[in-house]
């Protein structure tokens, strides 16, 4: 069986959005797979709007661009709005209910994981890994990679200076996958 993933990472600037993209991207090719990535920078970097998008394969990748992705990470409501739509039938949509109010999703149409990344990062002891705490909902819900995959790349887009903070990012991939088991 083959394997095709693709998904759109959208929220706020300074949410880690771009890292945790880049850590997918990553955890993808040390895993062996191919890979696309491509951030999107709104006209701010902090604060104003990001997404990016990763396709992750065990085939060649024919194009980086999704126009209607079979995922979503959204981190705020701007994203839910915009990507949503987009959204195939059937698709998976991870919303940090911190942020979003899960019954804005169409749960009819799409699978449903909200998640409550800001409250699960807070209570490991730092907001700011709330990312990590939706990509780890992500991979469990997806299957797209095993989450030890995404939890050895850490050292590879965790910038040295901050490198003891990853058993901590590790903690909150782990938090995330758990809440999205339901």
């Amino acid at each position: 069986m083959s394997l095709y993933q693709d998904v759109i990472i959208a929220g706020f600037g300074g949410q880690g959005v771009m890292l945790i993209g880049n850590l997918l991207a990553y955890a993808g090719m040390e895993h062996g797979l191919n890979v696309t990535y491509i951030p999107v920078y709104g006209p701010e970097m902090r604060g104003g709007t990001a997404n990016c998008t990763v396709v992750v394969s065990d085939d060649a990748i024919g194009s980086p661009i999704i126009r209607s992705p079979k995922s979503l990470i959204i981190m705020n409501r701007p994203s839910l709005d915009k990507f949503q739509p987009q959204l195939v039938d059937g698709g998976v949509l991870i919303v940090n209910s911190s942020l979003v109010d899960p019954a804005l999703a169409d749960a009819s149409r799409v699978r449903l994981v909200p998640v409550a990344a800001n409250e699960i990062a807070d209570s490991l002891g730092n907001t700011r890994m709330a990312n990590m705490v939706a990509l780890g909902a992500y991979v469990q819900a997806t299957g797209v990679l095993p989450l030890s995959a995404v939890e050895d790349s850490l050292g590879h887009v965790i910038a040295k200076h901050y490198s003891h903070l990853i058993p901590k990012n590790a903690e909150a991939l782990r938090a995330g996958a758990a809440a999205a088991k339901g």
